[in-house]
Order: C-alpha cells, then structure tokens, then sequence
C-alpha cells in the first residue's frame, strides 16, 4: 500500500502545532510536504511589539524550515495558487504541482482593501496578510523618513476591533520615537457603536482609556470607505483627513480560494465541520482563520492555536482512515492588548485588567511560544 502524502498549505500557527506533534511522535508512514510562501512565519501576538519598535522581526518569527526538518517534512517555498481536489492535487505559484491524500489549509486572512479615487492618497499600510506586513511597513517608513520636520501628521487606523486598537497605538509609538520632531495625531474609525464589540464593558473601557492617553480620538459609527485625496470618506460621505491609513479591517479569504470547489462562506473562508473537515470534502482540512465554523469565531490567532493539537490528531487518523473526533471551541479566550506604552490590557469575557505587568507577562507567552517552535539560540 502506497504511503499516505499529506500536504500542509500555509505555515500558520495550526500548522506549527501540526508539524510538533509529528516531531514529537513520527509516522515513518506518512511523507509530509508543506508549502509556504517563507521560510519564516510571524507570530501574531509579537507583531504589535514589533510595530512599537520593542523587538526585531526576527524575533517574532517561527522558524518554519527548521521545523520542518525536525519533523522529516519537505518544505517548498511557493504559495499555493489552486487545487484540484478530484485529481487530488494542488498547483503553486511556481508551476510545481503537488499530489496529496490528506490536505489542510492554514493560509491565514487577507483584507478588503478600501477604494481610492483621485491623487495625493493618504498612505495605506494594509494590516493583513501577515506575512508580507513587514515590507509594507518598511515601504511606509522609507517614505516617513523623507518628510521635513515639524508639521502634523495624522494617523488614522480603521478598524475598532482589538488588532485594530493595538496596531494604531504601536504604530504611534514608533513614529513618536523615531521622528519626535513632528506632531503625530491619532484617529480610530470604528463601523459599530463600540471599541471590541466581542468584549466586555471593562476592557472596552480599559481599551478606550489607553487610546485617549496615546493622544488618539475615536470615532464611532463610521465606516471607513474609499481613500481620496487628504483622507478616508465614511459611508454618510464625511471625510476624516488623514496622511497615513492604518487599514485592520474587513478580513477576507484568499481571492484564489473562490476559483476552487471548495465550499466558502460570504467572506471566502472554507466552511468546515467541528471536526475540522471541509464540509462534503473528505480528507480535507482548514483551521485558523482561513476556516469558518458555524457558530462562526472571531478572527484571532488564539482559536488557531487552539485548534492545533486536534487538527494534529484528526490529520493523523485521517491518515489511517480512522473516525475523527470533534473539536470544541473554549467559551472564553484570554485576549492580550499591548497599549504601546510599555503596558498592556488583559479581557477575558468581562473581565478587565491592565498595566505594565500585564504586558511583561504578554511578553513572557509570546516570546515561549515562538521559543517552543524554534531551535535553542546558540550562544
């Protein structure tokens, strides 16, 4: 009997886990190939300490290579660009094909751009995907470096859920620290009638209190739309000025996933069953938030961890034709909130904390869960 060749689309969090576990406990009967647009993989949860300038890039990255040398895994670096789940196999972006008989998607979210009409645009630094952020800021920066000093520069982030908050905060800081000879303004546009909708009146207090600190108004029931000249209009047709558009909004599915059969939501995300399964697509996987379960989940990298160890399992058994067991979502996540001023707010449901504590211990989880992943620092 041919051995089982399982194919790992995407190096998101889910995937690390994955590639774990069978480091951990290997199956000499199983070939593993993952496909991954890097080498590296970022870390959500250290991006906002990276945006604030408080560490390298380099230091919220999973080393993806050289887990997947630990795991006996062959690693091709090329996206994924379609599959074919009849011939049972996936084209990539470099013109490889890949046949498979067990297939999981881990390839992350990406935004719906806001519109542009006109010339002299506000820069856009477009949130997601994740894993080409850093050239994006970079581009952004380069651009920062050249302006003359003093002035006002406004930066307005939309976009009112937790990544929207965190990253205009620690994007402020950096431009602070890095151009003080310029008055930097922050604006927060947000469609619904509340900072974190998802949370608890604490923490949204608690998340609105920081903003105000960093200097950053909020405005609520305004749906940033269309980039023109000067600024970003709302849906009533207001313009909001702004020099620099931080957009964390809006997350979408990968436009190439609605060329496949695979079953996708409204927002092209793969529709799966609790077991993580594709729905009607046998020995088909997604996890993370290029998945959508009903009742569907947050956008957020802590259900993809989560989900990982099951998904490490279920691939296992899928593997061996063995049943898969359901996984259950947790009630209640803990969410970790960097301020961009050295503290940070914990929320879990409604329950709210912050201070610098707070973000010492942020620190400390993010730095070990990319350690576990990761080989030990040589010194």
């Amino acid at each position: 009997m041919p051995m089982p060749q399982l194919l790992l689309i995407g190096a998101g969090h889910a995937h690390a886990f994955v590639l774990e576990a069978f480091a951990q406990q290997p199956a000499s009967d199983i070939a593993i190939t993952v496909v991954s647009d890097s080498p590296l993989a970022a870390y959500s949860g250290s991006v906002p300490a990276w945006l604030a300038g408080e560490c390298t890039l380099r230091e919220t990255q999973i080393d993806v290579a050289a887990l997947c040398q630990r795991t006996n895994a062959r690693l091709i670096l090329s996206p994924a660009s379609s599959i074919n789940t009849q011939a049972r196999y996936v084209a990539l972006a470099n013109g490889e094909r890949v046949n498979f008989d067990v297939v999981s998607f881990n390839i992350g979210s990406t935004l719906a751009r806001p519109q542009q009409h006109g010339e002299n645009l506000p820069k856009l630094l477009a949130m997601r995907p994740l894993s080409s952020l850093h050239q994006r800021w970079q581009v952004v920066k380069n651009e920062l470096s050249h302006l003359p000093s003093g002035g006002v520069q406004r930066v307005l982030g939309v976009g009112g859920g937790a990544a929207g908050c965190e990253t205009l905060m620690s994007v402020l800081t950096q431009l602070r620290k890095q151009r003080p000879d310029i008055d930097w303004e922050g604006h927060l546009l947000t469609a619904a009638d509340a900072l974190l909708p998802e949370a608890g009146r604490l923490p949204r207090w608690l998340t609105r209190r920081a903003l105000s600190k960093a200097g950053i108004t909020v405005h609520v029931e305004q749906r940033g739309e269309t980039l023109v000249e000067g600024g970003v209009t709302t849906q009533d047709g207001t313009r909001i000025d702004a020099d620099i558009v931080l957009w964390a909004t809006g997350a979408i599915g990968h436009s190439w996933l609605a060329n496949t059969s695979l079953p996708l939501d409204k927002h092209n995300f793969i529709q799966v069953e609790n077991t993580l399964e594709v729905t009607g697509q046998p020995t088909i996987f997604a996890a993370g938030d290029c998945a959508a379960l009903t009742p569907a989940l947050p956008n957020a990298g802590v259900y993809a961890v989560r989900m990982g160890p099951h998904l490490a399992d279920n691939l296992r058994r899928a593997c061996h034709n063995e049943p898969l067991l359901p996984w259950q979502p947790p009630e209640r996540v803990l969410a970790l909130i960097g301020t961009g001023d050295g503290r940070a707010i914990a929320s879990r449901g409604g329950f709210g904390v912050s201070g610098k504590w707070v973000w010492q211990w942020k620190k400390r989880i993010d730095a070990r869960f990319i350690a576990r992943f990761n080989p030990p620092v040589e010194n």
